[in-house]
């Protein structure tokens, strides 16, 4: 499970997929199957969570890495090369960017 903190010392990565509700259900199979089968076993992987909006027209991916170069080297790779492939026939766009966590907030 995935841990917002400031400062941590991780890469965190947020992925926006826009899709349809006809591919949603499908795009979330695909992307939960990438990380059972493949990512979540690379190395440099810590956690990730996937959201749906009510609409069924966005997927957000919420991931964290130990390092960028891990996150460049799963995405680089042979098997999420091809694995991207079958996404992207499944939505609009989707652009993974890589952010810093510079403050969190709880109830309290």
């Amino acid at each position: 499970m995935p841990s917002i903190k400031k400062g941590a010392e991780l890469q965190t990565v947020i992925t926006t997929f826009e899709t349809s509700p006809g591919s949603c259900t499908d795009l979330v199979e695909d992307l939960q199957a990438a990380y059972d089968q493949f990512i979540s076993q690379q190395p440099g992987f810590i956690a990730a969570a996937l959201h749906v909006n009510d609409a069924q027209t966005r997927v957000v991916n919420y991931s964290q890495w130990a390092r960028r170069e891990d996150f460049q080297a799963m995405l680089r790779s042979d098997e999420m090369r091809a694995r991207n492939r079958r996404i992207n026939e499944l939505c609009r766009s989707f652009e993974p960017v890589m952010i810093e966590v510079v403050d969190t907030f709880d109830a309290g």
